[in-house]
């Protein structure tokens, strides 16, 4: 397992922070133009906030193999008389879907119709805001700002935006040969966002298998999973393994899905997101002595993890562990919204057959790793794998 970690999963340090600091500068240069190009349109339409916002394994000092893959959320600005107001979308979408009403500050309606138009659907005879016509519209906006980018920057590298109906637009940066001393390509994926106060924000709901209300938002609380990460550093032994662990599990969960056939390899990544290995190993770490993740006791922590993921499978219940979650340190302040949101079942959507299959997958995972790293790791097997 420490060869496989050093050889396959660990991302240099050095690499990384060369390439956390281009795509900051490229993305910052993006969203000045875009803020800039939004102001002309006038108060009835959305515009950039002009920041954004680092989230995602490249950030949070668990990202394997190459830091080529990056996810930023742009804030966006509502006409300033409108206030969003999120509620949760029971018996529309899936678990944890959200939809967002607006509400006028001033009371009237009149000055909400153009903007309410342009970017809302009705949905059970109330107007919501679109997630897809908001995602529409920020991807025609961030190409039309993508020529006097591409100009400044041009000596640096080459941008270009790919977009993918229903998806947030990915920034693909190539550097120029002489000014990026690793030379990798980089694909940023731009995600939208409705800022809600507290740090949290709506981003629009990835699409699902079966037909789904455009309207349906997820809530993104990434910034309080980065201050959680941050306050069990501070609490956890120096050499604490617990993030190499969530690389080795992600690193394995790979691996195994090479040889697995359609349909089953989907459902295999699908059920073992990233998020969802995360939230196993949020759960863990406040179960017991933080002392217990000390550097010499990986083995015996990543088997846990792997147990308590197994039970988790064979239950069908693994709550997310923001929405609804009343028990957390207190120094992990959370969000009166979060606090009073409906518990969500992250397992909900699976079927029971399924999860079980997965959970037998995942012990032999476990059981024949010296086995999978071997066989998985030759070049025939090697390939780009996507970021769940």
């Amino acid at each position: 397992l420490e060869q496989f970690y050093a050889r396959q999963l660990r991302v240099s340090p050095h690499v990384l922070g060369h390439s956390k600091a281009h795509v900051g500068r490229v993305v910052a240069e993006l969203v000045r133009a875009a803020k800039a190009q939004g102001l002309q349109p006038g108060p009835l339409a959305l515009s950039l906030r002009g920041d954004f916002v680092r989230i995602g394994s490249a950030y949070e000092q668990h990202k394997v193999r190459s830091p080529d893959c990056f996810d930023i959320l742009v804030p966006l600005r509502l006409p300033p008389h409108l206030e969003p107001r999120p509620r949760c979308a029971d018996g529309l979408g899936p678990r944890g879907a959200f939809v967002c009403g607006l509400r006028a500050r001033d009371g009237s309606s009149r000055r909400c119709r153009p903007f309410a138009e342009g970017f809302c659907v009705e949905l059970q005879g109330r107007s919501h805001l679109s997630a897809g016509l908001v995602l529409r519209w920020f991807q025609g906006h961030l190409q039309r700002c993508l020529g006097a980018v591409r100009y400044r920057l041009q000596e640096r590298c080459r941008v270009s935006l790919s977009a993918c109906p229903g998806h947030p637009p990915t920034l693909h940066i190539l550097p120029c040969s002489d000014y990026v001393c690793c030379h990798i390509s980089m694909a940023v994926r731009l995600i939208p966002a409705i800022p809600l106060g507290d740090a949290l924000y709506l981003t629009a709901l990835p699409p699902q298998g079966s037909p789904a209300p455009e309207a349906l938002w997820s809530l993104n609380a990434s910034r309080q999973e980065q201050r959680l990460l941050s306050w069990v550093k501070e609490q956890a032994p120096a050499s604490s393994c617990h993030l190499k662990c969530l690389q080795i599990l992600k690193g394995l969960r790979d691996l195994r899905g090479q040889g697995l056939e359609e349909p089953f390899c989907s459902q295999w990544g699908r059920v073992l997101s990233s998020y969802v290995l995360k939230t196993a190993l949020f759960s863990l770490l406040l179960q017991g002595p933080l002392e217990a993740w000390d550097e010499r006791f990986l083995v015996e922590r990543l088997e846990d993890l792997v147990l308590y993921l197994r039970d988790c499978l064979r239950k069908q219940v693994l709550m997310d562990f923001f929405l609804g979650n009343t028990s957390l340190p207190e120094a992990v302040a959370l969000p009166r919204f979060l606090k009073e949101a409906a518990p969500v079942n992250l397992l909900a959507s699976f079927e029971g057959p399924t999860l079980d299959l997965v959970a037998f997958q995942l012990i032999s995972t476990w059981v024949q790793a010296p086995h999978i790293i071997r066989m998985y790791s030759s070049p025939r097997y090697l390939r780009p794998v996507p970021s769940l």
